[in-house]
């Protein structure tokens, strides 16, 4: 194996273990305007904490809008904050105790409006915030039990709370943690992979497995596609870029966001460190219906190739992830 070869395999072995990669030339957009928190993007964390007794932490809303009814406790990222920094910082004022996350649950996005990243976490310590020490953050804080009845600012919460239950009774994907490397736009690192089989019985050990590159790269290596995200952050990035590559074969292909394997994101610089670079686990495959094909389709850009992945223990790795739906769950808003 030559070096690039082995440099591009150590990058697609940190990506599907959660970590980070230096963000370097960037495919489509490339002139975007840096993102500002609280200016042109905003980001919210919640968090989903359970006590020994399997109740969930809610506290009551102080705002005018929804004043007495309980929530997760959630707020917007501040300057200069780090994703999991925000997360303990909101459940420190609203909850009156310290937390440490135990993995990212679930990440959502409306558009450009807002992104979401709500965590399972765990109670380190403090103490439940009471009546007397209502403020303008929340009048209390408490355990439910998911069935006395109680005031909800808002149902959504039910699901993320379900998604909490489920992860610590099995847990669906490996523990993921926002990993700090800058970025100066929202992104995403596509991670596109295409499947065939071989036509024989024993396919489970012979299926062929292709990554999408880019070659636009040119300080370095061919590596996975950054495409810059504008109008939806998440969804649509991938199909934008596909199309980009395969306009012909478009309309005869399903595209299936699996998930996303990574966030990277630091915010220590206001206006230049505040994107988010999200590691994007891909799908292509043929639309139902149409006869199976053994290579991926033909591109129809130069900016790209497609690279079949040979190492074994590395093809079982993305097969196996493909195949579990092992990687964080990313839902859009609309």
């Amino acid at each position: 194996m030559d070096s690039t070869a082995k440099i591009m395999e150590e990058n697609l072995e940190k990506i599907l273990k959660g970590e980070g990669l230096e963000l370097r030339e960037f495919d489509l957009d490339p002139e975007v305007k840096p993102v500002t928190l609280r200016k042109n993007v905003c980001y919210i964390v919640s968090a989903v904490i359970f006590n020994s007794k399997e109740e969930v932490l809610l506290v009551q809303e102080a705002k005018r809008d929804c004043y007495g009814r309980w929530y997760l406790p959630a707020g917007r990222m501040e300057e200069r904050e780090s994703i999991v920094e925000a997360l303990q910082r909101e459940v420190k004022e609203e909850a009156g105790i310290d937390c440490q996350p135990i993995t990212l649950l679930l990440v959502q996005e409306q558009g450009p409006q807002w992104v979401r990243f709500t965590f399972l976490a765990e109670e380190t310590g403090g103490s439940l915030k009471t009546t007397a020490e209502a403020d303008a953050e929340s009048l209390q804080a408490q355990w439910w039990d998911r069935e006395s009845p109680l005031p909800l600012r808002a149902r959504d919460i039910l699901p993320l709370i379900d998604a909490g239950i489920k992860y610590r009774r099995n847990p669906c994907f490996p523990a993921l943690q926002p990993v700090d490397f800058p970025c100066h736009v929202i992104c995403q690192r596509l991670f596109i992979t295409f499947v065939s089989s071989s036509g024989t019985t024993d396919t489970s050990d012979e299926d062929r497995l292709w990554l999408l590159l880019s070659n636009n790269n040119v300080s370095s290596h061919p590596s996975l596609p950054i495409e810059v995200s504008v109008n939806t952050y998440i969804s649509w990035a991938a199909h934008r870029l596909i199309k980009e590559c395969i306009p012909s074969s478009f309309a005869f292909i399903n595209i299936i966001i699996c998930g996303i394997l990574g966030v990277q994101h630091n915010g220590r610089t206001p206006g230049k460190t505040d994107g988010i670079c999200f590691n994007t686990l891909v799908l292509m495959e043929n639309s139902e219906g149409r006869p199976e094909i053994s290579s991926p389709p033909p591109l129809e850009s130069d900016s790209y190739r497609w690279h079949e992945v040979t190492n074994q223990s590395l093809r079982a790795k993305i097969k196996q992830r493909i195949k579990d739906g092992s990687v964080l769950p990313v839902q859009s808003q609309y």
